[in-house]
């Protein structure tokens, strides 16, 4: 059903499908998912909004139509012929951060790769915790071939996810890949029949959303922030585990467990 808490979003759907799942729609097929700067600020106002809500539990990013994300508006990015790269520099980065403020939700993300997902839309599926994609979708980071450099933390984002050796590939060449390639260089993890994709990606987000949420909170923070060391990661682990050690939803799933039934996780 369509979210009430969140209104006047433009160019961007926000669903709740499900209890604890939430579906953000990128909505302008007619420009392909093109990021809009109508579409960018809903973007910033939904993201606000769901950071605030502990009852959200996962978070699902999709396109509407037959594309994802066709990358930033290239009428936008080229408006300023005569501009100064300072000048560039102050527009292009409150973009940059508009859609990567999707990294600060602590619950996990999914991109949900419906269709094409190019440049910056590419980025933004990098940007969530797993992606998926449909079978015939095609991905790619062309900047080179329209004259720029890679914006969005792509050459971060990228290497991060595919390793270096198939970034410089990607990045170098600009070629698009479909999505049995992206699957075989880990740049998305599983491939879905197009007529099952979004059923199919929604209920494993529901299933993400009935696992215990501090457990998974704390999981992705070890995730995306990285350890230095092993060391390193025995640390945090042993003051992460011992979180979760002593909340009442690990009594449940241990119960749950013993009894052989689904778990009811309340956060506690």
């Amino acid at each position: 059903m369509s979210e009430s808490g969140v209104s006047g979003l433009r160019s961007l759907r926000l669903e709740r499908p499900a209890p604890g799942v939430v579906l953000l729609v990128l909505d302008d097929p007619g420009m392909r998912n093109a990021m809009s700067e109508e579409m960018t600020a809903s973007w910033v106002r939904a993201i606000d909004h769901l950071a605030g809500d502990p009852t959200v539990r996962v978070v699902v990013v999709t396109g509407e139509g037959s594309a994802f994300c066709s990358g930033g508006n290239t009428s936008w990015i080229a408006s300023e012929p005569d501009a100064t790269p300072a000048r560039l520099r102050e527009r292009m980065l409150p973009f940059y951060r508009a859609w990567l403020s999707i990294r600060r939700l602590e619950v996990p993300t999914i991109a949900a790769i419906n269709g094409p997902a190019i440049g910056a839309g590419l980025a933004l599926a990098l940007a969530c915790d797993i992606r998926y994609a449909a079978r015939g979708a095609r991905m790619g980071v062309p900047f080179l071939k329209l004259g720029m450099h890679p914006g969005m933390a792509t050459t971060y984002l990228l290497p991060d996810v595919v390793g270096p050796a198939a970034a410089r590939d990607l990045l170098l060449t600009g070629r698009l890949v479909d999505a049995d390639e992206a699957l075989g260089l880990g740049l998305v993890s599983r491939v879905i029949d197009p007529d099952d994709f979004r059923a199919t990606v929604l209920d494993t987000a529901a299933g993400v959303a009935g696992t215990a949420p501090i457990a998974s909170r704390l999981t992705k923070t070890a995730l995306q922030r990285g350890h230095a060391s092993i060391d390193a990661c025995l640390d945090w682990e042993a003051l992460a585990q011992p979180v979760t050690l002593a909340t009442e939803d690990l009594q449940e799933g241990i119960r749950a467990a013993q009894e052989k039934r689904p778990p009811e996780f309340r956060g506690r």
